[in-house]
């Protein structure tokens, strides 16, 4: 393969879903791999999308480097890493094939820990920045101005006729 070994890679173009678009092709062993590239105006500007910057004490510092620590694994063998979709493909395709029902899903198991009324915290939320600005529990209802009637004179044009439009019948 020349390009291996030349030590290079080529630019190209390609048609994908109805678009001209820029690819890069490089030899990875004995096969040539495309990799999609963005055309320049596709590419953001990342300053517009970093967030700004942010204090953090140390103190927070030390209890993220802590729950980092304690959420570290060597190992990443267990139930809780298996593809629980894949497993579950396969059981209902071998069941198809064998003619038999495929297997019921597994009712969802609810996660322990704190249920939170959000509504129940937004009011309490909402109470608090009210007390902050000594609002009242009464919301402030501001009466909009009624809009004027259209005037429903008819023009000189159409003055002698009955329906006010050319053409039409009186009714």
């Amino acid at each position: 393969m020349a390009l291996k070994r030349a030590s290079k890679v080529a630019v190209a173009r390609y048609a994908w879903h109805g678009r001209e678009r820029l690819g890069l092709l490089r030899v990875r062993g004995d096969v040539i791999a495309l990799h999609g590239l963005l055309w320049p105006d596709e590419i953001r500007d990342p300053a517009a999308v970093v967030p700004p910057p942010v204090q953090l004490d140390e103190d927070e510092i030390d209890e993220a480097m802590a729950l980092i620590e304690a959420m570290t694994r060597d190992d990443l063998t267990g139930p809780e890493f298996t593809d629980r979709y894949t497993e579950a493909l396969h059981a209902v395709t071998e069941a198809k094939q064998e003619d038999r029902q495929p297997p019921e899903a597994p009712e969802p198991t609810a996660r322990p820990g704190q249920l939170v009324d959000l509504m129940a915290a937004l009011q309490k939320s909402v109470g608090k920045a009210r007390a902050a600005r000594r609002e009242t529990d009464a919301p402030e209802v501001l009466a909009k101005p009624a809009k004027k009637a259209p005037s429903r004179r008819a023009s000189s044009r159409n003055a002698g006729r009955a329906g006010g439009r050319p053409g039409k019948p009186a009714r």
